[in-house]
């Protein structure tokens, strides 16, 4: 009787050697402070003593206001140090340059919490894209004024919470929406064409953490029916905006900008129906920028470092 050899090949020490090399972890670090020489010197040397390794580095000095931006994706081996290592050797030179900066693991996905009315199309494309992980998100909630989206959110297993809105109830309605925020740990609050204006004192407890989409490209057309507005001018392109809220209707910081070319034909509700898609693409786009940590604020402008 023949035997089979044995072909079993012995284990290779290189081989063992690169399964024992440490995972790299990735990291951002997004930075911002008075324009001063030195800066870049300083977090690249700190980044050299980790034993990290800079993956892609953005940075702008805007020399009007003296300030200067700067988003560094890194990798570092993971048996070095944690984010929490890095965070605190980090510290110590943001305090020199006093500097405005956060370091987050690369891709992290934030917390979100979205607002809707009747329109689904944002929120629709929101859903998609966090369920297929084209956006670094976690939707955690949707609220509404309305019930008209709650089959499609329950749908993708995510909690519905439906908080109608009257001038009477404004102040209730408000007060439900935090204790949301706060149950669910919320980082991010996105107004998917919610129909209703904030108050002064939510927009200002949510400052720098809520987006909203706008269906025109502002600063033209603000407030209600803008496509209308945009008809009447008998305008060439109609356009969206996502942008940060602030206590003044359709004046926060713009983030992103879409537009679609129109012309003579388009009646007002066709302005309406083309204008959804770059809506859907500005807001998505804002909301991916907010989460990879690329959009710094100046005064009532952003700073997008992509």
């Amino acid at each position: 009787m023949s035997t089979v050899p044995d072909t079993t090949l012995p284990s290779s020490p290189a081989g063992a050697a690169a399964q024992d090399q440490p995972t790299a972890v990735e990291h951002v670090l997004t930075v911002d402070c008075v324009e001063s020489p030195g800066i870049v010197h300083a977090i690249s040397e700190f980044l050299l003593q980790q034993g990290c390794d800079i993956i892609d580095i953005k940075q702008y000095g805007d020399k009007a206001q003296g300030h200067f931006f700067m988003r560094v994706h890194f990798a570092s081996a993971q048996e070095r140090q944690s984010t929490g290592d890095l965070r605190r050797g980090f510290a110590h030179v943001a305090e020199k340059w006093q500097m405005n900066w956060q370091l987050e693991p690369h891709g992290r996905k934030r917390r979100v919490l979205v607002m809707v009315s009747k329109m689904g199309h944002c929120l629709n494309d929101l859903l998609f894209r966090a369920r297929t992980g084209d956006i670094p998100v976690e939707i955690v909630a949707v609220v509404s004024n309305h019930r008209d989206q709650e089959g499609l959110v329950q749908w993708h297993g995510i909690p519905f919470f439906h908080v109608p809105v009257t001038r009477d109830t404004k102040a209730d309605a408000e007060a439900r929406l935090l204790e949301l925020v706060d149950a669910f740990d919320v980082e991010l609050v996105v107004l998917a064409r919610y129909m209703q204006v904030l108050s002064d004192e939510l927009s200002a407890r949510l400052a720098g953490k809520t987006i909203n989409i706008h269906h025109s490209f502002l600063p033209s057309f603000k407030g209600a029916k803008p496509y209308h507005q945009a008809y009447e001018r008998g305008v060439k392109t109609v356009g969206a905006t996502a942008h940060y809220v602030n206590a003044e209707l359709d004046e926060g910081p713009i983030i992103s900008q879409q537009v679609i070319e129109v012309d003579h034909t388009y009646t007002a509700d066709d302005l309406v129906a083309v204008g959804r898609d770059a809506e859907c693409v500005a807001l998505r786009n804002a909301v991916r920028w907010h989460c990879e940590g690329r959009i710094l604020l100046l005064g009532n402008r952003t700073v997008v470092l992509r």
